[in-house]
């Protein structure tokens, strides 16, 4: 008797594990579907767009929808232009902040600052905007105004004091994008065990090469942190728009008006009354999407890369 209710417990709580199991892959399973539905239907409403340019679509500047002329690289140039400037920016002081905040930081500051940090995360992208407007854009032209003539002359610094551009557009996505990769970054630092930093104590490190050894232990969640930021700054939209100007070109000029695909999709979607000009602008969030799985199939790559460096010592330094 005894023995029979436990096989029949045993069987039912197997049932239970494989339903359980059942309906959390098909969660999974769900999240890639919708993810190809995504891809599918881009590429379906784009397809008179696909069909009239072909790749030439991804490699030509020419944005004219009254001659049916449509280019997307001034927006793809825009959108990686701004985001990897604007990461640049971000990045070291996000990571100052996630430093700051679980090593330095006396403790009745830190809830605060983690507060004030989340809080910016929380402020939506037309606040930004309207914060770009009003204070950055002011900023950047009387900035720029300053500048000597010498710096003016160069291609990076050319353009009109008009105030909207390029760097504002980078000043305001690294704003956006400090929160996040900050936040991801401080939990990253704060599960560095403790004896990882009580070791480099007693070897004789100094506090900034013991936080060293920490930010070195946790390089590959601090890279992961990175690349979300990156992938916030690809699809911002609302206040790269506000401040950016709205000009398709090419240029290397921080001062000179741009555009971002997020941005050209935004303004023109409701003007797009020809079809070929719609199918252009679907084409053009197509190319976003496939610009951000790659970065995001990269940065993937490169921490699983990093994963796989850091744990091959440990292996060898269990085997001797």
């Amino acid at each position: 008797m005894v023995t029979a209710r436990g096989t029949a417990r045993r069987r039912a709580a197997s049932r239970q594990d494989l339903a359980f199991r059942l309906g959390t892959g098909a969660f999974g399973l769900l999240l890639v579907l919708i993810v190809a539905a995504i891809g599918l239907e881009l590429a379906r409403q784009s397809m008179l767009s696909i069909r009239t340019f072909g790749f030439a679509f991804w490699r030509t500047s020419t944005w004219d929808p009254v001659a049916g002329q449509f280019g997307a690289l001034p927006f793809i140039w825009g959108t990686l232009y701004s985001s990897v400037l604007a990461l640049l920016v971000a990045t070291p002081i996000a990571i100052g902040i996630a430093v700051f905040i679980t090593e330095l930081c006396p403790g009745w500051l830190q809830q605060p600052l983690v507060f004030l940090t989340e809080l910016l995360a929380a402020i939506p992208s037309i606040v930004y905007g309207l914060w770009g407007i009003f204070v950055l854009v002011p900023a950047v032209r009387a900035f720029q105004a300053g500048l000597p003539d010498a710096l003016r002359r160069l291609p990076v610094f050319a353009g009109p004091p008009l105030g909207v551009g390029m760097l504002s557009a980078v000043l305001i996505l690294a704003v956006m994008v400090v929160p996040f990769t900050s936040s991801v970054a401080r939990e990253v630092l704060r599960s560095v065990p403790v004896a990882q930093r009580e070791a480099a104590y007693a070897l004789g490190a100094t506090r900034f090469e013991a936080i060293a050894a920490a930010l070195f232990y946790a390089r590959t969640g601090i890279v992961g942190a990175v690349m979300l930021g990156f992938g916030r700054a690809l699809g911002e939209t609302m206040a790269v728009t506000m401040v950016i100007g709205n000009n398709p070109q090419v240029s290397a000029s921080l001062f000179a008006p741009q555009y971002t695909m997020a941005a050209v999709i935004a303004n023109e979607f409701t003007e797009a009354a020809d079809e070929l000009y719609l199918h252009a602008l679907i084409e053009i969030g197509l190319v976003l999407f496939v610009i951000t799985l790659a970065v995001n199939g990269l940065s993937r790559l490169l921490i699983w890369g990093m994963s796989r460096t850091a744990a091959a010592p440990r292996s060898e330094e269990h085997t001797s």
